[in-house]
């Protein structure tokens, strides 16, 4: 799978070390070649020799060999990998990260980097959940590191949540979807909506949902993460778009969102509806702050546009459309009567009734019914793991269409 690829692999000073010895395993069985740094405080948690055997070449830890004085070169080491992996990468090798701190050979080479760096983050969970180490990593997001999430478990601390180095086969598939799909969508340009619209009643109310757009954000990240140029329709969120590649529209209501979807998606190879539309919207909106009176209010209540059914109508045939349906009864009947009526090439079915799926969570269980491969199910995952699978059936959807 990784065979003639090159990757450097940084081993910072955290207990999770040794979960790095068995990924050396994997990317050379894999057929890569692989070169190992350590920092000093790596070094107490593992061996270097370890590494050395492992990687089939020298570890490097210094500047200099301090027995011959033979010089490593941070440059020369930078421009030889295809991929950087740092793992683990502790909370203090992050902050220098972000904060452009070289004061060893693994940080140095971080610096002189051309290629993608992918960092595995592992801490106790006070440390990962502290807003530097948030905000450190949102940095180094935003100017294009992969991250291999932290998991939830026991940690060295004895206290559990998350903070864990990703396992080395979770490392390892990012490793291998890296090289799979880095450009594999280059050249399209996808738009994609996300999170809720907010319906206004008066100057301090309005009509919403719970979405968070933790969904509709994963899929923009992944597809930007393959090349593709991805348009960001978005609803009020407290989720970022990291990528560069991601350009945000930000939206409030319904009508707004309509408004941008339909002047943009003339110019889009397709669209993926994941937002949550309001329904429904106020017939009348106050100026000013309705005021409690003791006696009922009655609110009339008027459709909002049909986006994607606006959009199903604009579709060509090179075109691809995509929707969502979060449903609480009757599933599937109602996933497929959306994919027809919307006009949608596949629809992404989730439902209420399953644990950890829906709105607020950072997993979801999908179920994919599309026009090419019929229906397929998935189990519970992370988003930005749903959202891969969402964009491997994007990627199907372009073949099916250049094939007629």
């Amino acid at each position: 799978m990784l065979t003639g690829k090159k990757i450097l692999l940084g081993i910072t000073g955290g207990i999770a070390a040794y979960k790095s010895a068995y990924l050396v395993r994997l990317l050379k069985k894999a057929g890569a070649e692989v070169r190992v740094l350590m920092s000093d405080a790596a070094k107490q948690f593992v061996q270097p020799l370890t590494f050395a055997t492992l990687s089939q070449n020298p570890v490097y830890t210094d500047f200099f060999n301090p027995e011959n004085g033979e010089w490593h070169s941070h440059v020369k080491l930078a421009l030889w990998a295809d991929l950087y992996i740092v793992a683990p990468a502790t909370a203090n090798s992050i902050a220098k990260m972000a904060h452009g701190i070289a004061d060893n050979l693994l940080l140095t080479t971080c610096l002189s980097a051309r290629c993608p760096i992918m960092i595995a983050p592992a801490m106790d969970l006070d440390m990962y959940s502290n807003p530097a180490t948030q905000d450190n990593l949102a940095t180094l997001r935003s100017r294009g590191y992969l991250v291999a999430e932290a998991g939830e478990g026991l940690l060295a601390s004895g206290l559990s949540g998350k903070g864990r180095m990703a396992e080395p086969e979770e490392i390892m598939d990012e490793v291998v979807r890296f090289f799979a799909g880095n450009g594999s969508m280059r050249g399209r340009r996808i738009l994609i909506t996300a999170g809720p619209t907010r319906e206004k009643i008066d100057p301090v109310r309005f009509i919403s949902n719970y979405s968070t757009g933790k969904m509709g954000y994963a899929i923009a990240e992944e597809l930007a993460s393959r090349g593709a140029e991805v348009l960001l329709v978005s609803g009020p969120v407290q989720v970022t778009a990291h990528n560069k590649r991601i350009t945000l529209i930000p939206v409030t209501t319904a009508e707004e969102m309509y408004t941008q979807c339909v002047e943009q998606f003339s110019g889009c190879d397709g669209a993926v509806m994941s937002a949550a539309v309001a329904d429904f919207t106020p017939a009348d909106t106050a100026n000013s702050k309705i005021k409690k009176t003791g006696d009922e209010m009655l609110l009339r209540l008027v459709p909002t546009k049909d986006i994607a059914a606006a959009l199903g109508k604009m579709k060509t045939g090179k075109q691809f459309l995509a929707g969502f349906a979060l449903e609480t009864d009757n599933e599937m009947q109602n996933a497929q009567k959306k994919l027809e009526s919307k006009n949608f090439d596949f629809i992404v079915l989730n439902s209420l009734k399953d644990k950890g799926a829906g709105f607020g969570y950072d997993t979801n269980k999908v179920t994919i019914v599309s026009r090419s491969k019929g229906v397929v199910s998935y189990d519970l995952k992370a988003k930005t793991l749903v959202a891969k699978d969402i964009a491997d059936q994007i990627e199907e959807e372009f073949t099916q269409k250049s094939a007629v």
